[in-house]
C-alpha cells in the first residue's frame, strides 16, 4: 500500500499539501498528523473519498514517535511514497523576551521532530519515494529577532542536503522547501504573538500556500534538492550565496526597518 505522511496537516501548508496530493491516484492512504483533532476530521471530510488515517499527536512529545512507528510496522507491504514534514512554528522578538520553554519547543518541532519522522519512515521507503523538509529562506542566513527560528531552519536545510546525498544511490529524493513569508497561513499571526515592538510590521511580496505547495511538489518530482518557490526566496538565496553573513545581517536590519 502506498501512503503519504504529512505532519502539520491540520492547517496552512500541511493541509494544502494534502489537498494537492489528493489528486495523485497512486497514493492509497493519507496519514495526517497534527494536534487538533477537529481540524484533522474536517480535512478528512474534505478529502473524501480518499482514505485518511488521522493521528492526533503533538510531535514535541517524544512518546508520539513510537506510536507512529508501531502503526507503520503493523502493516505488511506498506510503502511511504511521500513524507512531508510541514509541522513547525516561529516566534518574532528579542531572545530576552521569548521564554526558554517556547524556544525549546520551537527547536523540538522544527528540528528534532522532522529528523525523527524522517528516521522512522526511511525503512518504509524505496526508489521513487520523496521527502519534503519544509525549511524557509530564513535558513540562508542569521536573522536578528527571528534568531532561533532562522537557526532551526538552517539546521534543517543542512540536514536535508546531506541526507539527499546519502539517499541518492537508493533513488529516494529529499527536497528542502525554502519559501519567503506565506501570507495565508497561521504562521505570521502566531509568530507575531511575541513581537511586542512591531519588528516585522510589513511583509511585501509574501507568497501563498497554494503556490508554495504546487511549485515544491513539482520540484520534488523533478529531483530538485533545494526549492525556492517564489521570487523573494529565489533572490534571497542568490544574495546569500554571494555576500558574507555580517553584511547580510546588517542588510536584514535595514530591510526590516524600511518594510
Amino acid at each position: 500500500m502506498n501512503i503519504a505522511i504529512i505532519t502539520g496537516a491540520s492547517s496552512g501548508l500541511g493541509r494544502e499539501y494534502a489537498r494537492q496530493l489528493a489528486q495523485d491516484e497512486s497514493i492509497e492512504e493519507f496519514w495526517l498528523i497534527a494536534r487538533r483533532t477537529e481540524r484533522l476530521e474536517a480535512l478528512k471530510e474534505e478529502l473524501a473519498p480518499r482514505t485518511c488515517r488521522l493521528l492526533a499527536l503533538d510531535l514535541t512529545q517524544m512518546d508520539s514517535f513510537p506510536c507512529i512507528e508501531k502503526q507503520l510496522a503493523a502493516l505488511k507491504g506498506l510503502e511511504v511514497r511521500w513524507l512531508i514534514n510541514a509541522a513547525g512554528f516561529g516566534r518574532i522578538g528579542s531572545c530576552s523576551e521569548i521564554d526558554a520553554a517556547t524556544t525549546a519547543r520551537l527547536i523540538d518541532l522544527n528540528c528534532r521532530a522532522a529528523v525523527m519522522m524522517t528516521q522512522l519512515t526511511l525503512p518504509f521507503m524505496s526508489a521513487g519515494s520523496h521527502i519534503l523538509e519544509i525549511c524557509s529562506c530564513a535558513a540562508f542566513q542569521p536573522i536578528p529577532f527571528l534568531t532561533a527560528y532562522a537557526a532551526s531552519k538552517a539546521f534543517l536545510l543542512s540536514y536535508s542536503r546531506a541526507l539527499g546525498q546519502e539517499l541518492a544511490p537508493q533513488h529516494i529524493d529529499v527536497t528542502a522547501v525554502c519559501p519567503y513569508w506565506i501570507k495565508d497561513t497561521e504562521f505570521i499571526s502566531e509568530a507575531r504573538k511575541t513581537d511586542r515592538q512591531g519588528l516585522f510590521h510589513s511583509l511585501p511580496l509574501a507568497t501563498t500556500q497554494s503556490e508554495v505547495a504546487q511549485r515544491s511538489l513539482r520540484a520534488a518530482r523533478n529531483h530538485i534538492k533545494v526549492c525556492t518557490p517564489d521570487a523573494m526566496s529565489f533572490l534571497h538565496r542568490i544574495l546569500t550565496a554571494i555576500l558574507p553573513h555580517n553584511v547580510l545581517i546588517y542588510a536584514s536590519e535595514i530591510y526590516r526597518r524600511l518594510s
